[in-house]
């Protein structure tokens, strides 16, 4: 007997669909409501670590997501200036065991796709262009409102519904994402043969630049700056910024930036951090992923976090007769300490970079973080 015979969840990113599939393979009953009109096409790379891939093992999924992006082991980092010089490089920790690659770079509208089939084969019922809008909480059942209209009563409602969630501000959480004082381009690019792992090249006009490898073709590329309005540029004008931004780095960015030239797509965002205190559940209302925490891509475990925090929740779930006290204290005994030490970390290494201490131990908080993520939650 499971603790839930009927859940919504609301939100398809990673974290919803994660939370999904375990859910419906359980038995329960699931529907999950996408404010979008459809699954995205669009997206660069993602970077995941092997805490995440073990979560897809477990899924059912790592076999489809690993023939569909690019596994790889090491970090290199390199200088700016002629010839990009490989400076050092780094082995990775196995952060999901020796059974998993250190880290997988694929397409992020390929991860989307593949988790959506996953929950969809195992019985979910997933519903594009439906916004929640209210909810109503009466103790024993939570009354989940689509478009202003009552789409019936759930045992849970999950808010896996990113940065920006509705459900955290219609459960009176007031915690929101905040700015770090960093921005990002990213762009989807075809890979150079030579790059065979993630590199980053620290120093010259933008704080950080890297590119992680997605697939035998392609890879994403992105340069890390100081946050900048850059609202209402048009398409052209951003791959041109990010042009520009790139010329001071050499070796693979030569190929990267013929690939601008033609007419790669460049996106810009802001890098947030915000984290919500225990509890992230108001009666039978919990939030996940990004709507309970955010921080910098600094150490790639943002996807990773979402992904732990669905299989903690459901394996809960599953495991307990009813949705109690005892429940989400364990809950958030195995996820806010965990969550909380990746986003310390991540906004410590991105305000080292803004603040150019040229003495932080890097390295050695990198270090101890895969350590701690190498142990399951």
């Amino acid at each position: 007997m499971t603790a839930v015979s009927k859940v919504a969840i609301a939100g398809s990113g990673v974290a919803g669909l994660a939370a999904a599939i375990q859910l419906a393979k359980a038995g329960v009953a699931v529907d999950v409501f996408e404010a979008k009109p459809e699954l995205s096409a669009l997206g660069s790379g993602i970077s995941l670590q092997g805490n995440a891939l073990r979560v897809f093992d477990a899924l059912g999924a790592w076999d489809d997501i690993r023939a569909a992006g690019y596994p790889f082991e090491g970090l290199n980092l390199r200088a700016p200036g002629p010839g990009a010089p490989v400076v050092a490089e780094l082995p990775d920790v196995k952060t999901g065991g020796p059974d998993y690659p250190a880290a997988m770079g694929m397409p992020r509208p390929e991860l989307a796709r593949i988790l959506l089939a996953h929950a969809q084969s195992a019985g979910a019922n997933v519903r594009f262009g439906t916004k929640l809008t209210a909810l109503v909480d009466s103790g024993d059942t939570v009354e989940v409102f689509i478009d202003g209209k009552s789409e019936g009563v759930y045992d849970l409602l999950i808010g896996a519904d990113g940065l920006n969630s509705t459900v955290r501000e219609l459960i009176g959480i007031e915690t929101r994402p905040e700015p770090t004082g960093m921005g990002i381009w990213r762009s989807f690019v075809s890979r150079p043969v030579e790059v065979v792992r993630s590199e980053l090249y620290y120093g010259g006009p933008v704080y950080i630049a890297g590119y992680t490898p997605t697939g035998d073709d392609t890879m994403y590329a992105f340069l890390v700056e100081k946050a900048q309005d850059r609202v209402g540029i048009s398409d052209e004008e951003a791959t041109r910024i990010m042009l520009e931004e790139s010329r001071a780095y050499d070796g693979p960015w030569n190929a990267i930036r013929a690939d601008l030239e033609g007419g790669a797509h460049a996106n810009y965002t802001w890098f947030t951090k915000h984290l919500v205190e225990a509890p992230w559940n108001r009666g039978r209302v919990v939030i996940i992923g990004d709507a309970a925490h955010s921080c910098p891509p600094t150490i790639a475990q943002g996807a990773a976090q979402g992904l732990e925090d669905a299989l903690v929740l459901t394996e809960l779930l599953v495991e307990f007769e009813s949705l109690d006290k005892d429940l989400w204290d364990i809950f958030h005994a195995r996820r806010i300490p965990r969550a909380k030490a990746v986003v310390e970390a991540s906004v410590q290494l991105g305000q080292w970079q803004i603040d150019g201490d040229r003495d932080a131990d890097a390295g050695g908080l990198i270090f101890g973080i895969a350590q701690q993520m190498a142990h399951k939650p």
